[in-house]
């Protein structure tokens, strides 16, 4: 006999994703989920979840992975980028401890507890250097749901565009809707420095793509319990929203502030002129970001809310010739082993000479593409080889 309706919640098959049949009886998969999280509820033991789909219950500051793991593994997909690695692994690690020490608060009497407060991160850098590679790939060893969300995308409530709700949308999407598990993950918002008002001054008109946005994260970031519409977009009265508390998910900020090498330099008074100019240049081309504050930051146009809840701001260094050279080689996805396996899947093998890897790397430098410009100057020199593919079984380059 066929069941047309669930058995537990009485929703038709039409208004449920998948309605399951045994006998006389049917149950969906909504129905499903909920016995499921009663059972792990009762018996931990018994919970289906995946490994990452949750922090480890059980899990003990011993079995954390420390910072100086957490960068090893970083150094296995990112090459050089020290400094941002060893404080992205900071962050990640502390992350994991503050997470295990509301566990603990919880679960004890005591009147007075210290409470950690959480650490966000701001990465500074060009365009091509890495920040987006460093959050995907730490996403690999997270224990706790992950996204990245554009701040371009991001607009003042009420005008065209996303509210700042929709980047806790995304987050939700990641973790199944699992309220719980969405409040302890980490976020990555990419562009960041593409939402800086106009000038370092309050504006006077409405900058609904950028001091709104930003004055909008602040509560975000801070730590507040927000309504989140759950399909993201634009809110409405009718809408159904989820609520959302911030104070445990970590925010990582990434952007490239073009222009911000002259704040730092005018700060720093290093505007030379005459015959020591070229010697300035050299200098300060490589370790200008050295100096970085959160005061060029709020000269570039973020307000100091903002700055004020990413207390831990990093940068990523201009990649040089031999950087290069090792990102197209070294790394385990690198792009050289890439285009190898791509063309070895139609039996052709590919080889590089250490003369061609030279010159793709020296014309991506020319462009000033940083490291996502590698694979586009590679397609170019291998556009030919690879529309006569099958002709030849040995392509060098």
């Amino acid at each position: 006999m066929s069941v047309d309706r669930c058995s537990f919640c009485g929703k038709s098959s039409t208004e449920v994703g998948l309605l399951i049949q045994g006998g006389s009886a049917a149950i969906c998969d909504s129905c499903t989920r909920q016995a499921q999280q009663v059972l792990s509820m009762k018996d931990p033991s018994k919970s289906s979840l995946s490994p990452n789909s949750e922090l480890d219950t059980t899990l003990s500051l011993d079995k954390l992975k420390k910072p100086k793991e957490i960068k090893s593994f970083l150094d296995q997909y990112v090459i050089g980028q020290d400094q941002a690695k060893k404080q992205l692994s900071i962050a990640v690690y502390n992350h994991y401890k503050r997470l295990l020490h509301n566990q603990i608060v919880q679960s004890t009497d005591e009147d007075y507890v210290v409470d950690i407060e959480k650490s966000n991160i701001i990465m500074i850098g060009e365009t091509g250097t890495g920040k987006t590679l460093l959050a995907k790939t730490i996403a690999r060893e997270l224990n706790v749901p992950f996204c990245i969300v554009d701040a371009t995308i991001l607009t003042e409530a009420g005008y065209v565009g996303e509210d700042v709700e929709s980047i806790l949308s995304r987050l939700l999407m990641v973790a199944d809707y699992d309220v719980e598990r969405a409040e302890k993950g980490i976020v990555f918002i990419d562009e960041i420095d593409k939402i800086a008002r106009k000038s370092d001054n309050p504006s006077i008109s409405r900058d609904v793509s950028g001091e709104g946005v930003q004055q909008g994260l602040l509560k975000l970031l801070e730590g507040s319990i927000v309504n989140v519409p759950p399909q993201g977009g634009r809110k409405h009265p009718d809408q159904k929203y989820i609520q959302v508390n911030t104070a445990n998910i970590l925010f990582i900020a990434g952007g490239a502030f073009d222009g911000i090498q002259d704040i730092i330099e005018s700060r720093l008074n290093k505007q030379a002129i005459g015959f020591s100019q070229e010697k300035l240049e050299k200098k300060e081309e490589k370790d200008y970001l050295f100096y970085l504050d959160s005061m060029d930051l709020k000269k570039f146009g973020l307000i100091p809310e903002l700055l004020g809840r990413f207390p831990v701001i990093t940068y990523l260094t201009k990649l040089d010739k031999e950087t290069m050279i090792r990102i197209m080689t070294e790394p385990k996805n690198a792009l050289m082993k890439q285009f190898v396996e791509l063309f070895a899947l139609d039996g052709v093998k590919l080889e590089f000479s250490k003369e061609g890897i030279e010159q793709i790397v020296e014309e991506t430098i020319t462009k000033g593409l940083g490291a996502r410009g590698l694979r586009a100057i590679t397609e170019k020199k291998l556009e030919d080889e690879m529309f006569r593919i099958g002709e030849v079984d040995i392509v060098k380059i």
